[in-house]
């Protein structure tokens, strides 16, 4: 006698879908990312260094009134007047002044290093977003367009790849003028090192932006939007432009700890920031003739240069890695 047709079998349940679990629902792709970043143990800690740095710049003036003196108050009484460095051991480090005092001076590394890391991230974030905006516009116009529009954005990309920078920028400072567009001093200084820096690098982050544009013009958002009639600068900034966050984010971390590096080069070759003020490249310049009796003016700002690019490298890297698909 054979079962009746109707009669369920237990194995394979004839009745309504279970629901999926809650691990196999559809997640944004920023979720996605998210996880993965947050699963990169380096790459967290990399982005907690970040964050101390970038409290530390903010809160400068704080943490100097609790911990050592003002970077520009000179303590002849720790300075030996002959020799002209500390004169107490390990070039003046005390519970008062944790990384020690400059020789000649007295003033406090501690604070010195603290407002420099003002300098470096300041005009390390300000530079990256001109070359962020200049490269995005002009890599997505290139990307979309195509034809004699991307070959004239290319070679002048080719241009600027090839333009010596360095001795630009050394130029341009001999030449500054005391005041100059409302501004003058040190904030004419960090004004121009921001134009020059974030101008002259756009083309990094340009061809890279300009690559992705070319893969997503031709997907099928950009035909429907095309059908649709609507205009080229509608489709560049509000379909194109949102898919091209994530390698805009990503590149933008690790743009930033170089153009760190730079000012730091520009401030250690006497062009950047203007004394007393101080700059982590400034204060490697002033150390070289001493570092043989005072290797902690040396090694205080080498390292918070270090520490910083090292952990911008990292968490950009991270980043990097979360919002490509391909390395998962």
């Amino acid at each position: 006698m054979t079962a009746p047709l109707d009669v369920p079998d237990p194995a394979h349940p004839s009745g309504p879908a279970a629901p999926a679990p809650a691990a196999a629902r559809t997640r944004s792709l920023s979720r996605i990312a998210w996880d993965r970043l947050r699963r990169d143990k380096v790459a967290m800690a990399g982005g907690a260094v970040v964050v101390l740095v970038i409290a530390v710049a903010v809160f400068a003036p704080l943490i100097v009134r609790f911990v050592g003196t003002p970077p520009n108050q000179f303590n002849s009484d720790l300075i030996d007047p002959v020799l002209g460095t500390a004169n107490t051991p390990w070039g003046g480090i005390s519970a008062e002044h944790p990384f020690g005092v400059e020789p000649v001076n007295g003033r406090d590394l501690f604070s010195r290093v603290v407002y420099g890391a003002r300098i470096s991230i300041l005009i390390g974030f300000l530079a990256t977003l001109v070359s962020v905006v200049i490269g995005t516009v002009m890599g997505i116009v290139a990307g979309y367009f195509g034809g004699w529009v991307d070959a004239v954005i290319s070679r002048l990309m080719d241009i600027f790849l090839a333009f010596p920078l360095l001795l630009f920028a050394m130029a341009l400072a001999g030449v500054i003028p005391d005041a100059a567009f409302g501004l003058q001093g040190n904030s004419l200084r960090v004004a121009i090192l921001v134009f020059v820096i974030g101008f002259f690098n756009w083309p990094y982050i340009g061809r890279i932006i300009r690559g992705q544009t070319l893969g997503l013009r031709e997907r099928e958002f950009v035909e429907a939007a095309r059908s649709l009639g609507v205009s080229n600068a509608y489709i560049l900034f509000r379909e194109l432009l949102p898919n091209l966050v994530a390698p805009i984010l990503v590149y933008s971390t690790l743009l930033i700890p170089v153009n760190i590096l730079f000012e730091a080069a520009l401030s250690f070759l006497g062009v950047g920031i203007n004394p007393p003020t101080a700059a982590w490249g400034q204060m490697l310049s002033s150390a070289v003739q001493f570092y043989s009796v005072a290797p902690n003016f040396m090694l205080a700002p080498g390292l918070a240069i270090f520490v910083t690019v090292l952990a911008f490298n990292l968490f950009g890297d991270g980043l990097r890695d979360a919002f490509d698909p391909r390395t998962h």
